[in-house]
C-alpha cells in the first residue's frame, strides 16, 4: 500500500470518482486482488493477520498494548462485518471512517509515537550494517530480523503499554471504544498489504527509508554531519576569576515524546515479596513520562496524594489497570474513574470541584448560570437542571457535569462564562 494511500470502502473508477457497488464496500475485493485472504460470509469468522507482521501487530495489540480486552472483542466484531469504511495510514497516525449504529459515520484516529530523527539514525545505522537486511528491504520485503535490529537500538517497532492512543467522535468515553478497536484490527490488513506501513507508523515513509539505505550503502550522497555535542566548560575556566563570566551551556532538548522503558527478560520476584513486575514497568513508564515533562518545563511535581492518584488514573481510563489501581488505593473504581476524568479535563481545578463537598458562594455569582438553565435548582455552588449541572469552583471557573445513572461526571474543560457550557 503506497504511503498515505486511502483505502476506500467504495470501488473507485480510473478517473478517481467513487463508484458505489451493489455488494457494498469493495475493501475485501481489493484484498483478493492483492492475493490476501478474501472476506467471508456473514456466518463465518474472518481472521486478521495473514502475514508475520500483521500477526505481530495483533499480538502487540492484544498482549502488550494493554487495551481493554472486552473492547477489543467488540472491535473485532465491528471489523469483521465491514463497519470500517475508509482507512488512511500516515506517519504516526491512522485515520478512519467507521459506520456505527447512527446514520452519520464516526471519525476515528489511532496514534502511536513516531521515532525522532536521531532515533531513526540509530535504527538505520544498525540495519544498513547488515547487507542481507538492506537487500531484502530494497526488494520490498520486511524480514522479521528488522524488528530485532530496531530493538537493538533501544526502540520497538511494535507498540507497547500506553503507546496506542485512540480518539473517536462517538459519545462513548471508553478507551478504546469499539469503533477505535475495529480500526486497530483493520491496521493488520494494511500491514498485510504493505509491511512498510509498520515503518510508516513509526514516522518513516517507504521511499525516504529506501533512499536513505541506498545512500548509506552506496555512498553516492554526502551525509550532513551531525551537530557536535557541547564541549562543556573546563572546571579551571569556570572557577578562574580571570576568565570572567562563562556562559552555562544550554541543556539538551528532550525528545518529542517521553521514552518507554526497554522490555527486558527478568525473573519474577519471589511471590512472598509482594512485588509484581508489571507494577515495576508501570512505575518506570510513569517515571519516564514525569522526567520528560520536567525536562520540557511542563512538570507539576507539587501534587498531593489524591492529585497524583487522579493524574495516574487519567492515563488508565478505560483499561483494566484502573480497577487495580483503585483497589490498591483503597477507593472504588467509579470514584477513581471520576477523578481521572476530571483530571484529564481540568487538572487540579477539575479534581477539586469533583471531590469537594458543596460550598457556599455569593448568590450574585450564580446569576449567569441560573439564567442559562431555566427551572434550575440551586445548592451552594451547584446549579442543576435535569441531568446537567454547573458547578462554580473556588477558582471562579464554571465546570459542567453530566449525570449518568447516579454519578455526576465532569465532561468539559472549565470556562469563566457558564453560557459556553450549555
Amino acid at each position: 500500500m503506497p504511503d498515505d494511500e486511502r483505502r476506500p470502502g467504495r470501488a473507485r473508477q480510473t478517473d478517481g470518482t467513487p463508484q458505489p457497488t451493489a455488494a457494498g464496500p469493495a475493501w475485501w475485493r481489493s484484498r483478493e486482488d492483492a492475493g490476501l485472504p478474501a472476506a467471508r460470509g456473514p456466518g463465518s469468522r474472518r481472521s486478521f493477520g495473514a502475514t508475520w507482521w500483521g500477526r505481530a501487530w495483533l499480538e502487540a495489540l492484544e498482549q502488550r498494548a494493554r487495551l481493554d480486552p472486552g473492547r477489543l472483542s467488540r472491535g473485532r466484531s465491528y471489523a469483521r462485518r465491514g463497519s470500517v469504511l475508509e482507512l488512511t495510514v500516515s506517519p504516526g497516525e491512522v485515520e478512519a471512517v467507521v459506520q456505527g449504529s447512527r446514520v452519520t459515520p464516526y471519525q476515528v484516529t489511532v496514534r502511536i509515537r513516531a521515532f525522532s530523527a536521531d532515533e531513526w539514525d540509530a535504527v538505520l545505522e544498525i540495519v544498513s550494517a547488515q547487507i542481507g537486511r538492506v537487500a531484502a528491504l530494497l526488494d520490498g520485503e520486511l524480514p522479521p530480523e528488522v524488528v530485532d535490529d530496531v530493538r537493538a537500538a533501544g526502540l520497538d517497532l511494535l507498540p507497547g503499554a500506553g503507546e496506542v492512543l485512540t480518539n473517536c467522535s462517538c459519545p462513548d468515553f471508553a478507551v478504546p471504544c469499539k469503533h477505535s478497536a475495529a480500526v486497530c484490527y483493520l491496521v493488520a490488513d494494511a500491514l498485510d498489504d504493505d509491511p512498510f506501513a509498520l515503518l510508516l507508523l513509526r514516522g518513516r515513509r517507504k521511499d525516504e527509508l529506501l533512499e536513505t539505505l541506498r545512500t548509506r550503502r552506496g555512498g553516492s550522497a554526502v551525509v550532513a554531519p551531525r551537530t557536535p555535542a557541547p564541549a562543556g566548560i573546563p572546571a579551571i575556566a569556570a572557577f578562574s576569576a580571570a576568565a570572567g563570566v562563562v556562559p552555562v551551556p544550554a541543556p539538551p532538548r528532550p525528545l518529542n515524546a517521553p521514552g518507554v522503558p526497554v522490555a527486558v527478560k527478568v525473573l519474577d520476584p519471589p511471590r512472598s515479596s509482594g512485588v509484581d513486575v508489571r507494577d515495576l514497568v508501570a512505575l518506570a513508564t510513569d517515571a519516564a513520562r514525569r522526567a520528560w515533562e520536567l525536562a520540557s518545563g511542563d512538570a507539576d511535581l507539587d501534587l498531593t496524594y489524591e492529585q497524583d492518584l487522579a493524574r495516574r488514573a487519567a492515563d488508565l481510563l478505560g483499561t483494566p489497570d484502573l480497577a487495580d489501581l483503585a483497589h490498591r488505593a483503597g477507593i472504588s473504581a467509579r470514584q477513581l474513574s471520576a477523578w481521572g476524568t476530571a483530571w484529564r479535563h481540568a487538572g487540579r481545578g477539575g479534581l477539586a470541584v469533583t471531590a469537594d463537598a458543596p460550598h457556599d458562594v455569593d448568590p450574585d455569582s450564580l446569576t449567569d448560570a441560573v439564567a442559562v438553565l431555566p427551572n434550575a435548582t440551586v445548592e451552594a455552588n451547584r446549579v442543576t437542571a435535569g441531568k446537567l449541572q454547573l458547578r462554580l469552583g473556588k477558582d471562579n471557573l464554571w465546570y459542567r457535569f453530566d449525570q449518568s445513572f447516579n454519578d455526576w461526571t465532569l465532561t468539559r474543560p472549565p470556562t469563566p462564562d457558564p453560557q459556553d457550557l450549555v
